[in-house]
């Protein structure tokens, strides 16, 4: 099954760049390429894509704006911002306003693969980085809210009720915000055993992606964030 892409963003070289990445994977169609978030609806409108990859940062009409009117008009689209920020007001902006990933543009091919992949399939995909700022951001207001009641901080505990010990050691790399390719790398297992893991945790944990694992995980106390 083909993936219609529409690519927008003002930097010529940068989008000529992801361009050519993605006509590297066969399931991958670009369809129509913009420089300009006003441009993205009239481009959504005639070609229909499955994803729109749009820049945060383009004059006349932002990433974040443009993605808001999208949805509006095209509740469907799924929509992956592309950003040099990794600021957690950055991320939730361009969240609230209806997209379903975030990468930074210091990524690497195969994340950019991997993340096209999982939101054109109804998922959501942080970069791991931005996954980091947000659990640490997190975590800082979990602690505050529990000293302010008890002075005491959310006890640590593996939930081997529920995951065996190698899916515990997987999620605790996904809240360091570790990618597929860098928890393979800490625990010397392939990457495609490590979808595997990160597949079974979602299933277990009742939850869509990884970043909600994450977030349920640390509202648990089943993951330590240094």
């Amino acid at each position: 099954m083909t993936t219609k892409l529409v690519l927008i963003d003002d930097h010529k070289l940068f989008r000529e760049g992801v361009k050519r990445i993605l006509e590297f994977e066969p399931s991958f169609d670009v369809l129509a390429e913009g420089d300009d978030g006003s441009s993205a609806l009239s481009l959504v409108e005639e070609f229909n894509p499955d994803v729109v990859l749009m820049d945060i940062n383009m004059p006349n009409t932002n990433g974040v704006e443009a993605t808001r009117e999208l949805i509006q008009h095209h509740p469907n689209v799924n929509v992956i911002i592309l950003s040099i920020h990794d600021d957690e007001n950055y991320v939730t902006h361009a969240l609230k306003s209806g997209a379903q990933g975030y990468l930074l543009k210091e990524m690497d091919s195969n994340s950019l693969i991997e993340a096209i992949k999982v939101v054109s399939e109804g998922g959501s995909y942080l970069h791991p980085k931005v996954t980091h700022n947000l659990v640490q951001e997190y975590r800082r207001l979990a602690d505050e809210t529990s000293n302010r009641l008890s002075e005491k901080k959310i006890e640590y505990r593996k939930p081997l009720h529920l995951l065996t010990r190698r899916e515990c050691e997987v999620l605790q790399l996904l809240a360091e915000g570790k990618s597929n390719r860098g928890v393979s790398e800490s625990l010397y297992i392939s990457e495609k055993t490590v979808k595997n893991h990160v597949s079974n945790i979602l299933q277990k944990m009742s939850v869509n992606d990884r970043t909600q694992a994450v977030v349920s995980a640390i509202r648990n106390g089943w993951v330590e964030v240094l």
